[in-house]
């Protein structure tokens, strides 16, 4: 378990970064055959995109329930949809498989939203915390001087 940062910190960030939502709702909880292939391919997802930074995924959060989500940082929306097309990669593979076995039959929600973020135009603070979120995927700083409050912080 990491450490917690007792200090007040922030993230910095260099240039335009992604936010990816991204997250699975059970809906017919007896269908196990539908909703683990798809649990099973976020986990092969996640596996490929750790062992290869270079395609731009910076890291994630999760929690698990009913909807489970995932928080997903990348360096580029570009990257993301680069990654989500390959066809040498595990996302579009797993993608046709879902819509093969599963589609818009209701045994399985899947949803994601993406976020474009560009500098200057994100706060976020953290205290008390262990790394986490996009202060984990970036630079951690102390969130003093300009940095103490929200309005500071969105303008850098």
């Amino acid at each position: 378990m990491a450490a917690v940062v007792r200090e007040r910190v922030t993230a910095e960030i260099e240039g335009e970064f992604c936010v990816f939502l991204i997250g699975m709702r059970v809906n017919r909880v007896w269908k196990p055959h539908k909703w683990f292939p798809v649990a099973r391919a976020m986990r092969a997802m996640l596996a490929e995109l750790e062992r290869l930074p270079n395609l731009g995924f910076l890291g994630v959060e999760q929690w698990f329930g009913n909807p489970s989500i995932m928080v997903q940082y990348w360096r580029s929306f570009e990257q993301l949809e680069a990654y989500a097309t390959a066809r040498d990669r595990v996302h579009l593979p797993a993608w046709a498989e879902f819509n093969r076995r599963v589609g818009s039959n209701g045994d399985v929600g899947i949803w994601h939203e993406t976020y474009r973020v560009r500098p200057g135009d994100f706060e976020c603070v953290y205290n008390n915390m262990p790394p986490f979120g996009l202060a984990k995927v970036s630079k951690q700083v102390p969130a003093t001087g300009r940095r103490e409050f929200a309005p500071g912080r969105m303008s850098l």
